[in-house]
């Protein structure tokens, strides 16, 4: 765990909720001293009280943590907003429908920011019978790969992973693809938009 609540956050969360520091502390079990000296830095809450703390303030053990409160607001389920979180330590890639807290290996995951693809990354897009043939043109050593692939419509995310030593291509279905992804282990995420960048 790379952070612990923060009395700062505790208060904010407490006083959104229009709650006293007596208030909380009565839902929770503890006293209503223990909720000020939280609040004040003298102390933190028993690692056992999270999940209940948590559940006060309307939010997640992680978002509690975190000291954020996210509020995903993709209420369509529109898939092209889709965010990509890769795990630093394990390697793990995670994708959401929209905004989220993500961790992983005790770490808070930030999302990837997509750049467009550069000579070094460029993705290529051919369009075969119903599918497209995308491809990097990449180093795939281990500590310097294409990591994974990826096609997102707006209503489905298709996803490969890829492995060092392997070849830095997939196949996606063309169904209503809005970008194609590929992820870079040493310099991040990128993004093409097939409409306007694939070649038959």
């Amino acid at each position: 765990m790379d952070r612990y609540v923060t009395g700062a956050a505790i208060r904010r969360l407490r006083e959104r909720k229009k709650m006293t520091q007596e208030e909380l502390a009565e839902k929770i079990f503890v006293s209503g001293k223990a909720v000020s000296k939280w609040e004040t830095g003298q102390g933190f809450p028993d690692i056992s009280l999270l999940e209940p703390l948590a559940g006060v303030l309307g939010i997640s053990v992680i978002e509690l943590l975190s000291g954020e409160d996210i509020r995903n607001v993709n209420r369509s389920s529109d898939m092209a907003r889709s965010r990509f979180y890769v795990c630093p330590v394990c390697g793990n890639a995670i994708c959401s429908a929209g905004e989220a807290l993500v961790s992983c290996c005790g770490i808070t995951l930030p999302a990837l920011e997509p750049e467009s693809a550069d000579a070094d990354h460029a993705i290529g897009a051919r369009i075969s019978e119903n599918e497209y043939y995308v491809s990097v043109d990449h180093p795939m050593s281990r500590e310097h790969h294409i990591s994974f692939l990826a096609a997102v419509s707006d209503h489905s995310v298709q996803f490969v992973k890829l492995y060092p030593e392997g070849g830095a291509e997939a196949r996606f279905r063309i169904d209503r693809v809005k970008y194609l992804y590929a992820y870079c282990n040493r310099h991040g995420l990128y993004r093409i938009s097939p409409g306007r960048d694939s070649r038959e």
